[in-house]
């Protein structure tokens, strides 16, 4: 009988620690996801991660497409402000012509008056007039030699301008023609 007592002692033992194990099993995976659950929520993190990189490709697409768009604005519009100061130009020299008798003096007030004009939209938009004064350095980037004349002055340098030049901004629209002395 004894024999029988402890055999069933280390049974019951033997089954608690099973009992204890399995317990502890189960708070262990139901602390920790299953696989299956695990897979769901990368496959869930991975389709919203796809749906943001898409987003932000539509994004950049459209922010490419609208800057493509500007740079033809620009491009198409770009003499815009220069056109609109040269109107007022064209208004006064067809006012010019539509004079029935004009005197010599009317006519060189009124060209006098235009040229103003001309000149102030000019300044407006940066078109730069390049007169070189006689005696200056004949400077080969704003400056275009057609001839050398023999002068009292030194060599390489401006003896008359035979035709102005003249500058956007920093960019050379047409040098001025000029003589220079040998």
């Amino acid at each position: 009988m004894q024999d029988q007592e402890k055999t069933q002692d280390q049974t019951e033992q033997t089954v608690s620690s099973q009992n204890g194990k399995a317990a502890e099993e189960a708070v262990q995976t139901a602390a920790e996801p299953s696989l299956e659950q695990k897979l769901a929520a990368a496959e869930a993190k991975a389709s919203e991660l796809h749906d943001s990189f898409l987003r932000a490709k539509a994004e950049a697409d459209n922010i490419r497409r609208r800057a493509q768009e500007d740079i033809a604005k620009a491009h198409k519009f770009a003499i815009e402000s220069f056109a609109e100061a040269l109107v007022p130009v064209k208004d006064s020299l067809e006012m010019a012509l539509k004079l029935d008798t004009p005197s010599v003096d009317s006519l060189k007030e009124g060209v006098e008056m235009t040229l103003k004009q001309l000149t102030t939209a000019f300044e407006r938009n940066r078109l730069v007039e390049i007169n070189p004064v006689p005696g200056e350095k004949l400077d080969p980037m704003r400056h275009q030699a057609i001839s050398m004349v023999p002068a009292e002055q030194g060599s390489n340098t401006v003896v008359s301008v035979l035709q102005k030049g003249y500058m956007i901004a920093d960019r050379l629209l047409r040098p001025a023609l000029v003589t220079v002395a040998q």
